[in-house]
């Protein structure tokens, strides 16, 4: 139970949503702050402007899964305009508040840093990152679906990446009837390939093995499918890139040369946000639990 404990949600998208239902299901009081266009309501909840004074008593801020931008900003899909966070509101936090939020961009760690603030990048917990590779791995394959004219079963499909969304996607595609390749760097994830039963390639052969390609998807994010390789890819290739911004594409290249290219991060939060906010709400109420019975 979270009984006494205060959260101030900034912020977000229908994930947000679960995470504040759970939270209030277990008792919690929540403070919703850039939630003006919500019509939802909660138990012990109040929506508020951003100030000082209703973040000063908090036992935790939670963030959306984009967290901040380095000028203060945070989005919300329940509101005309973004939040813009400042100095001022870290520092009359208490120190050892916990900071909620997917990433991590160097102001926000710079200001949790700086104010002893226990930052809490969720999404580089194992526990939420694996479960939340399915509901991405579905959406990737949904949108591959939606822009090629031909089956997933049957077709080449390349997955560059071989982390937590790279290893559910090639399962995925497997149990689709694609042939599958995958791209990795580290000896040890090519042997694991192998031993899969899939085509491993070395990231640095790069184009070799994504000529006759349907369908790539790229999880790695720093510019792996650049000029020079999509240069060697077939036009009627898709790459459905779902690496954080920018991607790992050269996007105005594929433009050019009149292939589709689509950047799509945040998948989750767009095709199953129920099931991706549930998984974030479980991990992010058991950690405030657990603090709570240190503090």
């Amino acid at each position: 139970m979270l009984t006494g404990r205060k959260l101030v949600f900034i912020g977000g998208d229908a994930r947000q949503i679960e995470v504040i239902a759970l939270a209030t299901e277990l008792d919690a009081s929540a403070t919703l702050i850039g939630f003006e266009d919500l019509h939802r309501s909660f138990p012990d909840t109040v929506n508020t402007d951003l100030t000082v004074e209703a973040l000063a008593s908090a036992d935790a801020i939670v963030l959306p899964v984009a967290g901040m931008d380095d000028d203060g900003r945070v989005d919300s899909r329940f509101s005309q305009h973004p939040v813009f966070l400042e100095r001022k509101h870290f520092s009359e936090l208490r120190p050892g508040t916990l900071v909620f939020s997917g990433i991590g961009r160097v102001k926000l760690e710079t200001w949790c840093d700086e104010y002893q603030l226990r930052l809490v990048k969720l999404m580089e917990l194992d526990e939420v990152a694996i479960l939340n590779s399915i509901p991405t791995a579905e959406g990737a394959i949904a949108l591959g679906m939606q822009h090629t004219e031909v089956t997933i079963h049957g077709s080449v499909s390349v997955v560059l990446g071989f982390g937590r969304c790279g290893i559910t996607l090639a399962r995925s595609l497997t149990a689709l009837g694609a042939e599958v390749r995958v791209a990795a760097r580290k000896p040890a994830h090519l042997a694991r390939i192998r031993e899969m039963g899939l085509q491993p390639i070395p990231v640095e052969g790069l184009p070799n093995g994504l000529e006759d390609a349907d369908i790539v998807f790229n999880t790695v994010p720093v510019m792996v499918l650049s000029a020079a390789v999509l240069a060697q890819m077939r036009k009627e290739c898709v790459v459905i890139d779902i690496a954080s911004k920018p991607g790992g594409t050269d996007f105005r290249f594929a433009e050019k040369r009149g292939m589709t290219a689509i950047l799509a991060p945040s998948l989750p939060g767009l095709v199953a946000p129920k099931t991706a906010g549930r998984i974030i709400a479980d991990t992010l109420c058991r950690i405030v639990a657990e603090h709570s019975q240190t503090v």
